[in-house]
């Protein structure tokens, strides 16, 4: 099979498995993070092909919506590609990157470290900043009926991974605890500098947000 009949067949694949999913991990969520490792691609040495389904497939479970469960997406991801009679190599790759791709409240270590997966995780973190991060954020906030903002809950920057994936704070902690830390976690230079403007972005949007909300606005 030809490498860009595997595309268009994962494609269609994670279309149909995201058609109902919320609208921060939903397929529009999957196509910006895929044109974004494509862009960053451009100025790394790297396998294309792992790139692209390490970005298609990398949030095809999102173990939020499966009660915590990060196992769902490698495992889905794995019996598709077998499916498709990929290599194992490139198989156990994509699978690497969708294992050690997310944030997890940011003090765990990396097991697995790639050109690849600091390709998938750029594009996957830029789509967490700026506008669209913010709207995600809000839209994930929503979704699980959090209040936006209480000046009496302070954000918590020493959260284990247990403590992230439960955390039930207020949508506008998301901020300190993940968003503005971001900048400074990126991997390749495409992606540190188009961080620096959507951080940028979002600490306008704070610093409005609270002039608002004390009516100063």
């Amino acid at each position: 099979m030809s490498n860009e009949n595997i595309i268009n067949k994962t494609i269609l694949f994670v279309k149909q498995k995201l058609e109902n999913a919320e609208g921060g991990h939903d397929w529009f969520h999957i196509e910006r993070v895929f044109k974004n490792s494509v862009s960053i691609s451009y100025n790394e040495v790297c396998d294309i092909t792992v790139v692209k389904l390490g970005a298609l497939l990398h949030d095809i479970a999102d173990s939020k919506f499966y009660n915590g469960d990060e196992t769902v997406g490698p495992k889905i991801a794995r019996e598709f590609l077998e499916s498709e009679n990929l290599d194992e190599a490139t198989i156990q790759h994509v699978v690497d990157i969708i294992e050690n791709i997310s944030f997890k409240g940011g003090n765990t270590k990396k097991l697995f470290s790639s050109i690849e997966l600091d390709i998938v995780q750029d594009a996957d973190r830029l789509d967490a900043i700026g506008a669209i991060g913010i709207a995600r954020t809000f839209n994930y906030g929503g979704f699980k009926n959090r209040p936006l903002y209480n000046p009496k809950i302070a954000p918590n920057l020493r959260m284990s991974k247990e403590e992230y994936k439960n955390s039930e704070a207020p949508t506008l902690n998301h901020f300190y605890e993940k968003l503005l830390l971001l900048k400074d976690k990126m991997n390749t230079e495409t992606g540190k500098k188009i961080a620096q403007e959507r951080h940028r972005f979002m600490m306008t949007f704070l610093s409005q947000f609270y002039a608002e909300w004390d009516g100063e606005k």
